[in-house]
């Protein structure tokens, strides 16, 4: 028997966005996706500056970094990342567009399968993506449901050329030529970032919205105020 081990094939996702703040409905998006696909690993990436916000919008990247860190503390297959970090957060950060964090992820972990989680509102507008046709040939897709939406909803989105054959037998499943588009059903959530700074501008309790860590984190650092 070879004296050096044999490199277990891990599956992995990345889970990216601003998380401004990061709160209970990504974690439970990322544990129905562990789940389902017995995921080794989820990468918690906060985006550096993402393209379709300005920079003051956004919380500094080392706040919601600190959140996410926070999050996933106690959790054994959530990690945070610094894939999308800037160089300092005194320059302007620099835009971060999802081709580019997949395939930093490829480099990083060549021998992973390797997934990305996204929600199904993000997916439907994946045309206005930068390289979204590279982006859906470079990795398999975990899009989180909400009510209305189907499988059809997102093939209407996915150029035809990059369609495979389709397997009658994959459920939830669109098979492209070069990887998979799965619907994560049943695992819609109302909260949302923006309710959460809109309750903090007014002073209401956010206890049920975001893990306990982060909220003392919120309070402490005076955020969203």
């Amino acid at each position: 028997m070879s004296k050096l081990a044999v490199k277990k094939r891990r599956v992995i996702a990345i889970l990216g966005g601003t998380f401004d703040p990061i709160h209970r409905g990504h974690l439970i998006v990322a544990e129905a996706a562990a789940r389902r696909f017995k995921l080794d690993k989820i990468y918690f990436v906060p985006s550096s500056r993402p393209p379709h916000k300005k920079r003051e919008e956004l919380a500094t990247f080392s706040h919601r970094y600190a959140m996410v860190a926070l999050a996933c503390a106690g959790r054994a297959r959530f990690l945070p990342s610094l894939a999308e970090a800037p160089p300092n957060e005194i320059e302007s950060p620099k835009v971060c567009y999802s081709i580019d964090t997949v395939q930093l992820f490829r480099k990083l972990h060549p021998s992973d399968a390797i997934y990305f989680i996204l929600g199904a509102d993000s997916f439907l507008e994946i045309a206005i993506w930068k390289d979204y046709k590279a982006l859906l040939n470079s990795c398999d897709f975990i899009v989180a449901s909400r009510p209305g939406i189907n499988l059809e909803g997102l093939k209407r989105v996915i150029p035809e050329h990059l369609l495979g054959d389709q397997n009658p037998n994959a459920k939830g499943a669109i098979q492209l030529k070069k990887s998979t588009v799965h619907l994560l059903t049943s695992v819609a959530s109302p909260v949302s970032s923006t309710e959460i700074r809109k309750r903090c501008r007014r002073g209401a309790s956010i206890r049920t919205l975001v893990p306990g860590a982060v909220e003392e984190y919120i309070l402490r650092q005076a955020l969203y105020r």
